[in-house]
């Protein structure tokens, strides 16, 4: 077994032991409950996904939350035709996202930089305004799609008879909330970091880093680099895919504000905080944002007058006034100072700090080794230096003029 290839397995076996045991090293954050551990684990498949396209292949996608409301879009109207079960609606989530991905890409992949970028956000805004409204049918536009006691559940009905009431979602009854749902979802982001590891490592995933390199003097050397773009693209669809189909299994319901444009630049921000081009970078930046979206927003100004109330009155309002501005309506501004910082002094994003640390550290144990092994060496702390017998003798003129008398 080569080195790479272990490295390769302890990152994975790393990521698996971090995601499972998140439970437990979330809850002191004030994170470890059920639904804000799911939400981590399906937009880090979210962000992995993107970075396939962004960090590998170089191509800016303003256009991903179409993929995510497609895939939520299909999981919902599987659990009404065919079953509650997840697997179907799973897959069929992954299987029509990724040939969306295709059509899409396949138009959008005609130009690149920020013509690219354009057109993914005009079939993202697009996809909007249809889900929105013309296809009100299909999406139940403003309401959402969800489930309904007369969804004929086909798979259901033949198995298990008609049910007078709306069933939960589950995966070989197994139900798909609580602990049960976010091990499932934490299951699969496994397998997508895994996966997503293999395309990096393998000559596929050479080929996307040479095209985010310099993609005109590939061309220049014979190779038609849009088929692999396309590809990358398309695996990247699939990844939002079963994201949006995550979504609505562990929340029945589908909306189109899930294909807004704010969506889309969701994911960005969360793959550039976390580390463009990094494997566990896009994981960190999802649930970073995820985490302040949820616990800084639940902060409230009763909550800042309860953590301050040992202030005095003008000082402790004086605090409350200021930090109420970050927190609560407010989180987004903190996030957006936290981005700014990041962006400013960590240019690859919190895998670059990570980096550094791990940097500063190596070198302060390096030299302390150093340091330790030239210490036996010298003489002792405030003890005289002995003199060297023969050394002194090579230096007294005396005893020279006796030797060479001997």
């Amino acid at each position: 077994m080569t080195s790479n290839r272990r490295n390769d397995l302890l990152l994975v076996a790393g990521f698996a032991a971090a995601v499972l045991a998140l439970p437990l090293w979330a809850a002191p954050l004030g994170a470890g409950y059920p639904d804000l551990l799911q939400r981590f684990a399906i937009y880090g498949i979210f962000a992995i996904g993107f970075n396939i396209l962004f960090g590998l292949t170089g191509y800016l996608s303003f256009g991903h939350a179409a993929f995510l409301g497609v895939g939520s879009y299909t999981a919902v109207w599987c659990f009404k035709l065919l079953t509650v079960n997840v697997l179907p609606a799973v897959l069929c989530g992954m299987v029509v996202a990724g040939l969306f991905a295709l059509v899409i890409g396949y138009v959008s992949l005609r130009r690149s930089g920020i013509y690219f970028a354009i057109l993914t956000l005009a079939f993202a805004q697009m996809s909007y305004n249809l889900a929105y409204s013309v296809l009100t049918p299909v999406t139940n536009g403003e309401t959402g799609l969800q489930m309904a006691r007369t969804d004929p559940r086909l798979i259901d009905t033949w198995l298990h008879g008609a049910s007078p009431v709306i069933p939960s979602t589950h995966l070989f009854g197994i139900p798909m909330s609580g602990y049960s749902g976010f091990y499932f979802c934490a299951v699969l982001l496994i397998a997508a970091f895994w996966v997503a590891l293999r395309i990096s490592r393998s000559p596929f995933g050479t080929m996307l880093r040479a095209i985010r390199s310099n993609q005109n003097r590939l061309n220049f050397t014979g190779v038609h680099s849009r088929p692999y773009a396309l590809a990358a693209f398309v695996i990247s669809g699939v990844y939002a895919g079963l994201a949006g189909s995550l979504l609505a299994v562990t929340d029945p319901l589908a909306g189109a504000e899930r294909m807004q444009w704010t969506a889309s630049g969701e994911v960005v921000l969360m793959t550039i905080l976390g580390g463009v081009g990094t494997m566990l970078g896009p994981v960190l930046g999802a649930a970073v944002i995820k985490y302040f979206e949820n616990i800084f927003s639940a902060f409230n100004a009763q909550t800042l007058h309860h953590l301050f109330s040992f202030l005095p009155d003008p000082v402790e309002n004086a605090v409350v006034g200021l930090l109420g501005l970050f927190v609560g309506e407010g989180w987004q501004l903190t996030l957006g100072v936290l981005f700014m910082i990041v962006v400013v002094f960590l240019p690859g994003g919190i895998m670059e700090g990570i980096e550094r640390v791990g940097r500063l550290l190596r070198r302060r144990r390096s030299d302390g080794a150093q340091a330790a092994a030239a210490a036996p060496a010298g003489p002792a702390h405030g003890a005289a230096p002995q003199p060297n017998p023969a050394a002194a003798g090579s230096r007294n003129p005396a005893a020279q003029h006796a030797r060479g008398a001997a």
